[in-house]
This record gives structure tokens, C-alpha cells and sequence, in this order.
């Protein structure tokens, strides 16, 4: 379900009320309480400064978060002339970038890799344990976690925690649309028992979590988004949106009849934000938009008749529709088998048969469909996982066991996929060395890839926001890289 919280009842730190948690529904309330997430995001905004090249050409982001941690050597950035243990097992092959090699597992995304930057050099010194979790934290949020503990796992999501940041940037940068501003799917973040660190917005409040669209049906089930529900999105049907309309007309007449209450809340625009509050109800926008059986089956099949292939076409739907930042979280788990990018064992099976073909699939299809509908230019994807995998085989780095036909945890130089929205096409940017164990060429730190994001859509990273104890915290601690922006 939809849970948003409204206006009224106990103070938070950036000054504003809530009331207590409301559904979505077709109560007399509805409009009410999700006008209070517009105005609460406008009250928020604040004039960015900033500058330079690729500043505010994103006015949506897709985030196809690649947790588990995929092997680097054994994607896009394979290695000749190394030892045995090292030398991935599938064959390089060359890509539309000449210089630029893949493995065998990625031929479709070799073919648009024209319209990317590849960082090759996306590096960090972990802080305790490089555990999954600590590494999400830290990718999403741009800090360190507060607490690991010694077995590796890290404390549950914590309203202290930094906000994720699709949240910062719905908070800064509301839709200018009545549409839901962010959206994760498939599934949450999650590490063994911990589940949806780093994936709320946790001193911003609530008001600034993404909608959740977690369909029924295990981690295995490819066709879990066939069953999408989007109850929550339409009105009862005893309330008609006529019914519903009046409603607002009544209150429209309350106000008028109390110069005093509309006086003191004239700041907010609350009629503009019922307003849009009303019309994501009643226009069906965001209803329409999950409909995936309006798209062709042909480009369907394209993205791949899977989890993972059609929440990225949803994700194209979405931002179509208006929605701001989209969060893909591919659906299966750390510390699993079977389509997990956190191969300790069964490497070459689990990444040929199973994981590399929906990504290639996939992230391909959601390039070139975006280019062709004239929407990369103004639509910022990233695709990044939390670390990639050790250079040697069966050699422990975080005290996992390991068998030869696997790798373990590697923050150290890792690869990630960046394009649209001013980033340059065609571009390799940053360089491993020769068993990619070590940048020595451009390193780009996640708090950096983060800077990079929030100045694409307009924001200036060093912007401040005040944590759960009003202490002023900057948005991310680092610059965007502008040498892959124009």
C-alpha cells in the first residue's frame, strides 16, 4: 500500500508537523493527506546555485541498482596477459567503442555502449567490514555507516539514518506533475536480515520515502510484475471522483469563511497542492503508467520477459509520466544463489546463465528505447552495484569462504554504467590497472558519482540540510565529476 504521512501532530527536525500515517484511499481525507506531501516538498525547495557543464539537463533519474556486487573482470572490464585466477573465463569481445572491450555475456549492451560513459575506476577504502550493507549505505547516501557489527551486518534502517538519494532530490526538486516523485521496485535492499538500509529517507521523514512497488511472489518468480496492484492509486468505488470534487469545492467554501486560518496558511499554497493531490487520484496518471501490458510485446521481450527487464521498462513508463527518480533494485539478494551478483561459488553458471542476460537484455534495451523516444537526453541512468568482485578467485577478502569458481567482495576498483541528461557519449572514463585491483587513471568515488547526480538534476551537492538533531549536514561531501558532463 501507499502510506504517506500528513501534516499535524509531533515536530520533526526541519521544523513542519506530521499527522499520523494515512492510506491512500477514497477516504474524505485523501486529497488532504496527499496534498501534504506536495506542499511538504515545496516548503523544502530551495533555490540551487551551481553551474557548469550538464547542471540541471536531468529532469528524471532511472537508478538500476545492481546490489550483490557484480564481477567487474567478468562484464566490462575483462583482462588479458594476468595469471590464471585472475583471467576471466569468458572471452573478451569488442564493443561500438573502440578500445572498449566486454565479455561474451554482454553482446546487446556492446552495441549501444556508444551512448554511455563507462566509469572503470569507481573506487573506496571501506570503513569496518566492506559488507554489503555498510557498502550500500555509503553508494545511496554518500556517508558511512554509524554501526557494523562484528558478524558483518549493520542495525536496521533507523529514522537517524542519512536520507537515500532519490529522496534528497524529490525533497529539493518536487515533479512539477501530479505523479508519484519516486519510485523503488522490484524488491527492497537487503542483506540477510537487514532489509532497506539506505533505501529510505530517514531524517528528511516519511513524507520523502519512496513509493514501493514490492509485487507478490519470491525472489525466483520472473513473473511477479504481471501482478502489479495499484489499489491504492484509485478511488473506492462509492467515491466517485464528481463525489470527490465537491468535496473540494466544500472546503474551498470552509476556507473562504475563515479569513484568519487562510491568512496564516497562505504560504503554503495549500490550493495549489490539493490541486495536485486531487488530480494524481483522479487523472489515473500513475495507474496508467504501471499498465506494461500497453507496451508492445515485441519490446517486451526486448527488455526480457523477466523481473529485472520489465521493471526497467516500467521505469521508462514512469519517468514518462512524470515521475522524478526511479529506483530498480535488481531482485535478488546478497548472500544467495541462483541469479545473485554475489558469486563466492558457481560463477561462470550463475553469471552466463542466469544474471548477465537479463542486465544485457535489459539495461541495452532501456538505453536505446530512451534514445529513440528522444528521452535520454533529458534522463540521467546509472547502473551500479555496491563493489565488484576480487580479482583472484577463490582468495577470501571480506572473510567469506570462497571456491575457485568464485569472487569475493572488491571496493577497491569496480565498473559502473552512466549515460544521458549532458553525460558524454562513447567515453571510457577512468583506467584499472592491469588486474583491475586498482584505479591509475580517474578514480571516482560514490560520494562523487552521488555529486554527479544531484548536479545533473540541478542541485548543488554542497547543499545543507539539517539532520534529526537540526545539525547541518551537506547533501554529499564531494564534487560531481564534470569531465564526463557536457
Amino acid at each position: 500500500m501507499l502510506v504517506i504521512p500528513g501534516q499535524a501532530g509531533r515536530a520533526t527536525c526541519d521544523g513542519m508537523t506530521r499527522r499520523e500515517l494515512l492510506r491512500v484511499g477514497g477516504s474524505a481525507l485523501l486529497g488532504v493527506s496527499l496534498a501534504n506531501i506536495f506542499a511538504l516538498q515545496q516548503a523544502q525547495a530551495k533555490k540551487q546555485s551551481g553551474g557548469g557543464p550538464g547542471f540541471g539537463k536531468a529532469k528524471s533519474v532511472i537508478l538500476l541498482y545492481l546490489q550483490g556486487g557484480p564481477s567487474h573482470l567478468d562484464l566490462w572490464d575483462p583482462k588479458d596477459n594476468v595469471p590464471a585466477n585472475v583471467k576471466s573465463v569468458f572471452k573478451a569481445i569488442d564493443t561500438k567503442v573502440p578500445g572498449c572491450k566486454f565479455t561474451e555475456l554482454l553482446p546487446k549492451f556492446a552495441k549501444v555502449n556508444d551512448k554511455v560513459t563507462m566509469l572503470r575506476a569507481l573506487s573506496y577504502t571501506p570503513v569496518g567490514l566492506f559488507n554489503h550493507t555498510a557498502a550500500i549505505y555509503q553508494m545511496l547516501t554518500g556517508y558511512t555507516a554509524d554501526k557494523v557489527s562484528p558478524s558483518g551486518q549493520l542495525e536496521p534502517p533507523s529514522p537517524k539514518d542519512f536520507p537515500t538519494v532519490g529522496s534528497n532530490i524529490i525533497r529539493l526538486k518536487p515533479p512539477t506533475v501530479p505523479m508519484l516523485p519516486f519510485v523503488m521496485m522490484p524488491r527492497p535492499l537487503q542483506e540477510s536480515n537487514v532489509v532497506g538500509k539506505g533505501g529510505n529517507a530517514g531524517f528528511l521523514g516519511r513524507a520523502y520515502d519512496p513509493y514501493l512497488l514490492y509485487p507478490a511472489g519470491d525472489d525466483m518468480d520472473m513473473n511477479k510484475m504481471e501482478r502489479i496492484k495499484t489499489d491504492d492509486l484509485k478511488l473506492r468505488d462509492e467515491v466517485s471522483s464528481q463525489r470527490l470534487q465537491r468535496r473540494a469545492r466544500l472546503r474551498d467554501r470552509i476556507n473562504e469563511g475563515m479569513p484568519a486560518i487562510e491568512e496564516a496558511t497562505a504560504k503554503y499554497s495549500l490550493d495549489e497542492y490539493y490541486g495536485k493531490a486531487l488530480g494524481l487520484v483522479i487523472s489515473g496518471r500513475a495507474r496508467k503508467a504501471f499498465a506494461l501490458s500497453e507496451e508492445p510485446k515485441a519490446l517486451r521481450e526486448r527488455y526480457g520477459m523477466n523481473t529485472f527487464g520489465q521493471s526497467c521498462l516500467l521505469a521508462r513508463r514512469l519517468i514518462e509520466a512524470g515521475t522524478r527518480f526511479v529506483e530498480v533494485n535488481w531482485p535478488k539478494v546478497a548472500n544467495s544463489d541462483n541469479h545473485s551478483w554475489d558469486v563466492h561459488a558457481g560463477l561462470t553458471k550463475r553469471m552466463k546463465d542466469q544474471a548477465a542476460p537479463m542486465l544485457d537484455s535489459a539495461l541495452s534495451a532501456l538505453i536505446d528505447d530512451l534514445d529513440q523516444r528522444g528521452l535520454l537526453s533529458e534522463t540521467l541512468v546509472v547502473a551500479v552495484g555496491e563493489f565488484g568482485r576480487s580479482p583472484q578467485r577463490g582468495v577470501s577478502t571480506s572473510g567469506n569462504d570462497n571456491q575457485d569458481d568464485g569472487r569475493d567482495h572488491w571496493p577497491y576498483c569496480y565498473t559502473g554504467v552512466i549515460a544521458g541528461a549532458g553525460v558524454k557519449r562513447g567515453l571510457v572514463y577512468g583506467k584499472s590497472d592491469k588486474t583491475a585491483s586498482a584505479p591509475v587513471e580517474n578514480p571516482v568515488h560514490p560520494r562523487e558519482l552521488l555529486a554527479t547526480i544531484y548536479h545533473s538534476v540541478g542541485i548543488d551537492p554542497n547543499t545543507m540540510v539539517l539532520n534529526h538533531l537540526n545539525q547541518p549536514r551537506e547533501l554529499v561531501q564531494g564534487e560531481p565529476v564534470t569531465g564526463i558532463l557536457s
